[in-house]
């Protein structure tokens, strides 16, 4: 996906800083965030970076998300994506233009979903079929 045309690094700063500062107030998800992070100056710089990677491809983020995401695991539920993906809305419809909103909503919605199969769809073991074992 290319980057709107309007969207830079500058934004994604503004973005980023608004956005979690919306996230550390919420009643839903701002304990979690707020005990996870203990630098938030760090986690703001790291989460800009993130998302110029991401919508920039400027290879600004080096890390790994799902595995900062798993040593929280059991504090995540998968109903916070949602509440999360309500602030991230909120605050990219207020500070972007209309195209570069959807394209970071659309992106934020891809993220969640790929975090929360990671780190709650697992698969079921393995059963031989009956018709395997009736033959044995």
């Amino acid at each position: 996906m290319k980057a709107p045309p309007d969207l830079d690094d500058d934004q994604l700063t503004k973005v980023v800083h608004a956005f979690y500062a919306r996230v550390r107030q919420d009643d839903r998800i701002g304990p979690l965030f707020n005990a996870a992070v203990e630098d938030w100056d760090e986690h703001l710089d790291r989460l800009s970076r993130f998302w110029s990677s991401v919508m920039l491809t400027s290879g600004r983020y080096k890390g790994n998300p799902m595995a900062a995401h798993r040593r929280h695991a059991e504090a995540i539920e998968p109903s916070m994506f949602d509440r999360w993906l309500e602030l991230w809305a909120d605050v990219t419809d207020e500070l972007m233009p209309p195209a570069a909103a959807a394209a970071m909503q659309a992106k934020a919605a891809h993220i969640a979903d790929s975090l929360k199969l990671g780190l709650f769809f697992r698969v079921p073991p393995h059963e031989p079929q009956a018709s395997a074992r009736a033959s044995s």
